[in-house]
């Protein structure tokens, strides 16, 4: 063989990376696992369920295990890297076949690290509104053409993956999760990614199994902004008391860039924010939302996108999957979902619809579905989180609260802890989707909130018999 063949073979061998994820069926990685396939990895997992639609997806990129469940063969002394997900135990078969090896493990968030620390990396992060933000930066990067690697915990329109790695774009914009690494690293995710640009949308006490108290909680936001590289910038929400007390605590080598609320205006139903002695119409709406919208300028400013180039993109961002997303609409009627769970954003999405629908009536529904919700200890954080709703529907699942090993929650626990006497709850979710249909809708809207999907229901489905 010629020694420019060797050297073409060898360029060929150091770029086929072999990789194998333990857990290849969670949400995130398997996203994961699509962009180092679509990059041209070797790429291989296994996991003991994988539902859909991660299962879909796997198999239409022929990554699908064939066989369910864990197999300490799988890993072999070729393989360049494990990368290692949260739904795996610590006695995983295959990562103790890893370690008996020495072969690199990675988890999740330290993969991402790996594929972005030769570029400029945002990482948003933030107790709510991370998913939109983020969605709205990379929304507002693909309109002024530049080029952006990215991880985002939605599928967006005009994106076809979650997580997009390659090798010509400069920068790569995560959202930054707070919750575990993984099980052999109890670090919060966004603690690895020692962001360049970091934002902090918001602190609401959230995820109890893991901070216990709020103070944990919100250390865990100063540390991340202490993470940030030298001579890097914090974009944060002076709306909120929290944040603003770590922006204004941020190492002097940080850029501190605040962000509020704008002016804005709601004519026939549609928001505008007042820019100068111009409107500029949105496609998305509520306080909440023009607070991630300021939040996405100023991080898209510093990564050189214009003030007008921005409010020109942004114009056409229609919001992120179950972020008060329309199911469907008449012109007396409209049905929204969103993945609020937690008290702030719950209280948040009830108050956006009822400022954006005055003369509706609105039934607000909520599941009761993350550990924290479900915590005896925790319920109290919901109260007041519904009263500007002029119906409000809690449900939650008994099996689910077995399933997660916590102690029983009984209605009027769940009831006083709310503490809103229009309260109604539900452990049946037959029983609650059979009172939704028979109500007429004529001048109300429905807003479904919930981490989950209410014992599978299906939005479109149900949307249909209420609209007509």
């Amino acid at each position: 063989m010629s020694s420019q063949k060797k050297l073409v073979t060898l360029h060929k061998i150091r770029y086929t990376m072999r990789v194998h994820f333990i857990a290849i069926g969670g949400s995130a990685m398997h996203n994961l696992a699509i962009a180092l396939h679509l990059k041209g990895y070797n790429v291989t997992g296994s996991d003991d369920e994988i539902f859909d639609p991660a299962k879909s997806r796997l198999e239409r990129y022929g990554l699908l295990p064939k066989f369910i469940g864990w197999n300490p063969n799988n890993i072999t002394s070729d393989l360049d890297a494990v990368i290692l997900g949260m739904h795996a135990r610590v006695d995983n078969p295959e990562l103790l076949r890893a370690k008996e090896l020495g072969i690199k493990i990675f988890s999740y968030p330290e993969y991402l690290y790996e594929q972005s620390k030769h570029k400029k990396r945002v990482v948003i992060g933030g107790s709510h509104g991370k998913t939109t933000i983020t969605a709205m930066v990379l929304h507002v990067l693909q309109c002024a053409g530049i080029k952006t690697d990215y991880m985002v915990g939605a599928q967006l329109e005009g994106f076809d993956v979650m997580v997009k790695l390659s090798e010509d774009a400069d920068i790569m914009v995560l959202e930054g999760d707070e919750y575990l690494t993984s099980p052999i690293d109890r670090r919060p995710k966004f603690h690895l990614y020692k962001p360049d640009i970091a934002l902090i949308s918001g602190i609401a006490w959230d995820h109890i199994n893991v901070f216990p108290t709020f103070d944990i909680y919100k250390e865990q936001f100063m540390q991340f902004a202490n993470l940030i590289t030298h001579n890097g910038a914090l974009v944060y929400c002076a709306d909120d008391a929290n944040v603003k007390e770590i922006g204004l605590k941020v190492r002097n080598d940080v850029k501190a860039v605040a962000y509020d609320v704008p002016k804005f205006v709601i004519e026939n139903g549609v928001t505008k924010i007042i820019v100068g002695d111009r409107k500029v119409e949105l496609q998305v709406f509520g306080r909440h939302n023009l607070l991630n919208l300021m939040g996405a300028k100023n991080v898209c400013n510093l990564l050189g996108v214009s003030d007008d180039v921005f409010y020109q993109s942004i114009k056409t961002f229609k919001g992120a999957s179950k972020r008060l997303e329309l199911v469907k609409a008449n012109d007396r009627s409209s049905v929204y979902k969103d993945f609020a769970h937690s008290p702030s954003k719950v209280n948040a999405t009830i108050a956006a619809m009822k400022e954006q629908y005055l003369n509706r009536k609105l039934v607000a529904c909520v599941e009761l579905h993350t550990f924290s919700s479900l915590t005896d200890a925790f319920l109290s954080q919901y109260s007041g989180s519904m009263d500007v709703a002029d119906e409000a529907l809690v449900y939650f699942n008994p099996h689910a609260i077995e399933h997660k090993k916590l102690p029983p929650l009984d209605s009027e626990k769940v009831r006083a802890a709310f503490a809103n006497d229009k309260i109604k709850v539900y452990t049946n979710s037959a029983e609650l989707m059979n009172d939704i249909i028979a109500r007429n809708w004529n001048d109300s809207n429905l807003l479904l909130m919930s981490s989950g999907n209410f014992d599978g229901i299906d939005f479109n489905k149900l949307a249909d018999k209420l609209i007509k």
